[in-house]
């Protein structure tokens, strides 16, 4: 084992920023420094911890943006498979097109598999698990190739959505994953970072669309056949490649030295506070279908989410009916818009962690995405060089919403169990969102789709407003644990296994 020596107060200091600054102290647990005792540990110095987090970062963050690229582009390449003439040349209905969109995420968000997945990358590991359903979902993605009729489209939709739905969302399963690399102050950013591969995907999307098309009749095949083809293939690369890059969890790896495990393995202990239940709990998945935090968050998430993946999915259609009516002109025009939004993800997550902050830096956003919302409606006859600049701002900064909602929940939950569960359950209930948003856009609201954008305005004024409630919520929990009587906090200490509920644990705002 390694780790570091019970101090003879068997206390340590622990970073409560996530309660808005205020400096608390948090017991660790003695289980947990008695598991982990060796020789006296030597604090690591700022340029010992910077050149640590550096190559984690290196190693780490890069890998998961290029595998939630694949994940991403393989569920919103249909846009672009569209636009291609995949409606033209199959034997499908606009319902049913409509339906293909939402069926992924109805697989995808399948709550028989959200929370046991997420504790299966728990045990397992990131190592196993990730290399074996990316391959699965790779060679499905490939299969809607041979796609000929609607319902067939429909059937492959919905099992992609199951494949990922098995590799813990990938998403969710990444949250948790830098959850055990990184503190609170820390995640955000790089929550940031390979989220915005997400936006890279829209951008290389559109503009790898654009070269496939030019592949259309190529051994018989249609251009969006080869789009679904081609683009299968990284993943599946990845997918095989991931068994031997992906690092397992910190205590585990090998690609840090002993004195390296030991200084991840004390910051993440010490910065979960009092919260360092790491035991798997029955009682702490009751907690966390209990607490109104994880309902809150749900409500939130859901309406960014539905936004974020109608705009995703819909893209190459809605700028086709801003004029560019050539399908690779539509192709090529789709990209710039998350390019934008590429550069908008990363900076507000690395302001997101600067500042400590959650809460103004998501409605922040939001509110400028809504107001994008309101220039697509109003400029429509204005002319397509305006409609299309009131696109980018949209894309831009509803994208931008996702670190520091992410950064927030994945934050604001105590106990290993508690977090998994309550994580999983936020994201089912915000990535059901998708199996809405495939019905936001209708063909029968071309060219201009003002009934769609209208709803995701509301949906983002909603979802604003929300962030802004959550966070005088939990600002008020902070001050009433400041101001406990000893009595008090006596008693609440007394919890069976109290998680983020105890009185020394602060939310993060």
């Amino acid at each position: 084992m390694f780790g570091f020596t019970k101090k003879s107060s068997q206390q340590t200091s622990v970073s409560s920023d996530e309660g808005g600054g205020s400096e608390k102290k948090g017991v660790i647990h003695e289980e947990i420094a008695s598991g982990l005792d060796h020789d006296e540990f030597v604090p690591p110095t700022d340029k010992e911890l910077r050149r640590l987090m550096l190559k984690i970062d290196l190693r780490v963050i890069p890998y998961i943006a290029i595998l939630y690229l694949c994940s991403f582009l393989d569920r919103v390449n249909i846009g672009n498979a569209k636009v291609a003439g995949m409606t033209d040349d199959m034997d499908i209905t606009e319902d049913q097109y409509n339906w293909a969109l939402s069926l992924f995420f109805i697989g995808y968000v399948n709550v028989v598999f959200e929370v046991p997945c997420n504790l299966a990358l728990k045990v397992v590991g990131p190592r196993i698990w990730i290399p074996l359903i990316m391959v699965v979902w790779g060679v499905i993605m490939a299969l809607m190739a041979l796609c000929t009729t609607g319902k067939g489209l429909m059937a492959c939709r919905f099992f992609l959505g199951v494949a990922e739905r098995n590799n813990s969302g990938l998403y969710p399963g990444a949250l948790f994953y830098l959850s055990k690399w990184y503190t609170k102050r820390q995640q955000a950013f790089r929550i940031g970072l390979f989220y915005s591969s997400s936006t890279l995907a829209g951008a290389f999307g559109g503009v790898l669309a654009y070269g496939i098309s030019f592949m259309d009749g190529l051994r018989g095949l249609h251009g969006w056949q080869w789009i679904f083809i081609i683009e299968a293939i990284p993943t599946l690369l990845f997918g095989i490649l991931t068994y031997f890059v992906l690092p397992d969890y910190p205590a585990k790896t090998s690609f840090l030295n002993e004195r390296e495990r030991e200084i991840i393995v004390r910051r993440i202990i010490e910065d979960a506070g009092p919260a360092t239940e790491t035991h798997f709990s029955w009682n702490q998945v009751i907690q966390a279908f209990l607490d109104w935090k994880v309902y809150a968050y749900s409500l939130s998430y859901i309406c960014g989410a539905i936004c974020v993946y109608s705009l995703a999915m819909f893209m190459p259609s809605i700028v086709q009916g801003m004029g560019y009516t050539s399908r690779l002109e539509a192709q090529l025009m789709s990209a710039p818009p998350y390019v934008f939004a590429w550069i908008a993800t990363i900076l507000n997550g690395y302001s997101t962690d600067k500042f400590g902050e959650r809460g103004f830096h998501l409605a922040g956003v939001g509110l400028v995405a809504s107001l994008g919302y309101v220039l697509l409606i109003t400029l429509q006859d204005y002319g397509s060089v305006a409609v299309y600049i009131a696109a980018i701002i949209t894309t831009t900064f509803a994208f931008a919403t996702n670190p520091p909602m992410a950064g927030w929940f994945s934050n604001n939950f105590g106990g290993d169990t508690k977090r998994s569960v309550a994580m999983a359950f936020v994201l089912t209930i915000g990535n059901s969102g998708g199996a809405i948003s495939g019905h936001v856009y209708r063909a029968d609201d071309a060219p201009h789709y003002i009934r769609g954008h209208t709803i995701c305005l509301a949906l983002m004024l909603c979802g604003a407003m929300l962030a802004l409630l959550l966070k005088y919520l939990l600002y008020r929990e902070n001050k009433r644990r400041d101001n406990l009587t000893p009595e008090e906090h006596r008693i609440e200490c007394e919890r069976k296994e109290p998680c983020d509920k105890h009185p020394d644990f602060r939310y993060i705002l």
